[in-house]
């Protein structure tokens, strides 16, 4: 047995917020380590179900996102440190138990995203026709265990929600297949699928106003440039008062989101007034409407299958509060997709915060807690704290924010456990079992054979091999048994 001194830490997760996480623990070590009496040196184990790093990065931002490459490069070059061990395909709560790893690791942290969409809640939401988000998104990202074909036989589809990945849904709806081939990593089933797609007309329905919608300044930039696409608006809903524009401006990204919101009202003026033409001036075969103050009601069926969608003209104040009209138009549509937000993973062991959607942690400071603050009624309630058990990201506050949020949220937890550890006896080092290759030794004996850092570089050479074949930079693997083919080789 090899017994080191070094502080051993599990993150449990090797999304954005797990590696962020790991690279921020070690630096803020090296910073602050003698001075807390814990010393600069640590082991950092990264526990990833999928056989591939990067989560959301990978698999839960649309392919022709400009910035993915940037960041998944910039995530890469964290993992390729020698204090940081990925552990890809193996599975917390089935191929290692909490006991477990507290057993060996004197924090452990929790960093384990999203995968599920909130319930659409609507009358008709189980209609043959409806769609998470979440699961459409998996699709056209070759998620390992995600669909592989997926139905686009609908002429006209609505969109609702008022964020980020309902623009990205909407975007891949509309896209052009052999445009989308050229600049992404999409594998050839996406490709043949949105090849086929027979959406002609889209409906983007957002509850609130132009002022108060959540996407980002790229994303309409994106939205802006979709080769045979004419864009659609209601000048009514830029019709905005002054206290609006006076509270939008406020806020440095929401005033540069409305000022895109109405350079995209002038781009689509124009594009009525050219013709109906897309961007470039070229005659479009799809339309693409935006909606504010429009919140769909119902989802209506015919023979259990999607006919169309309901939806009650709203009123939406300067302060955000949205009221309804109770004015209704039908719209008609064969498919809905419903991007509302997600639910952040729960983790077996780990305290659930139902209200808030997120694993259950103190005051929003990252510590996991025996239970949700609140009690059934509502009311606050005193909770106790797990020692050496932690959560960042959207695990920690639930799925909001983007990647800005997520390296706040690092910073903060990182230093409330390097507070915690130099309180610890013997500078933080609480595990029992300090032997690094214990946990190897343990999995093994369980058949589980973990996909390291060497490992995930062989799957990307190859997809970039495979990428190079068609003039592309990168082509992705979607089966996890190839994957694991490819990195045990």
């Amino acid at each position: 047995m090899t017994e080191t001194n070094e502080l051993r830490i599990a993150v449990i997760g090797a999304g954005p917020a797990g590696v962020y996480s790991s690279d921020i623990f070690l630096r803020q070590l090296k910073k602050l380590g003698e001075e807390l009496g814990l010393g600069t040196a640590a082991r950092i184990d990264l526990f990833e179900k999928l056989p591939v790093p990067f989560g959301l990065v990978r698999y839960g931002v649309a392919p022709d996102h400009p910035s993915i490459k940037f960041i998944a490069s910039a995530l890469e070059k964290t993992l390729d440190n020698p204090d940081i061990h990925l552990y890809c395909d193996v599975e917390f709560g089935k191929d290692v138990t909490l006991d477990e790893l507290l057993e060996r690791y004197d924090a452990v942290l929790f960093a384990t995203g999203a995968v599920e969409d909130k319930p659409l809640g609507l009358p008709g939401a189980d209609l043959d026709g409806v769609y998470g988000a979440a699961k459409f998104v998996e699709w056209y990202d070759g998620y390992p265990t995600g669909a592989r074909e997926w139905p686009l036989e609908a002429e006209e589809v609505a969109v609702i929600g008022g964020g980020n990945v309902a623009m990205d849904v909407a975007r891949e709806l509309m896209r052009n297949a052999d445009d989308l081939k050229e600049r992404t990593d999409i594998p050839d089933n996406v490709y043949e699928g949105i090849k086929e797609n027979k959406a002609r007309v889209l409906h983007l329905f957002i509850r609130r106003g132009v002022a108060q919608a959540k996407f980002s300044v790229q994303e309409l930039r994106e939205m802006e440039k979709l080769p045979g696409v004419q864009l659609i608006i209601n000048e009514d809903d830029f019709d905005l008062d002054e206290d609006t524009i006076e509270e939008a401006g406020k806020d440095k990204l929401t005033r540069q989101m409305v000022e895109e919101l109405f350079t995209i009202r002038e781009m689509a003026e124009d594009m009525e007034d050219d013709g109906d033409v897309d961007y470039e001036g070229n005659t479009a075969d799809r339309k693409y409407y935006v909606h504010f103050n429009s919140a769909p009601v119902e989802v209506l069926g015919e023979d259990g299958k999607v006919v169309g969608i309901r939806v009650e003209k709203t009123e939406t104040s300067a302060d955000g509060k949205m009221s309804r009209t109770g004015e209704f138009e039908e719209y008609p549509v064969q498919a809905v997709y419903h991007a509302i937000g997600y639910k952040p993973a729960t983790a077996p062991g780990i305290a659930y915060d139902e209200r808030h959607a997120h694993l259950a942690n103190a005051n929003g400071d990252g510590r996991i807690t025996v239970a949700a603050e609140a009690g059934a009624d509502g009311a606050d309630a005193a909770v106790e704290v797990r020692e050496r058990l932690y959560a960042t990201g959207w695990a920690k506050r639930g799925p909001v924010g983007l990647i800005g949020s997520t390296k706040s949220d690092a910073l903060l937890i990182v230093t409330n456990m390097l507070e915690d550890l130099s309180k610890a006896a013997e500078g933080g080092r609480v595990a029992a079992d300090r032997d690094p290759e214990s946990i190897d030794r343990l999995l093994e004996s369980r058949g589980v054979k973990p996909i390291d850092f060497a490992g995930w570089k062989k799957i990307d050479a190859f997809e970039r091999a495979e990428g190079a074949k068609e003039g592309r930079e990168h082509k992705k693997v979607i089966d996890p048994e190839q994957m694991r083919a490819l990195a045990h080789a």
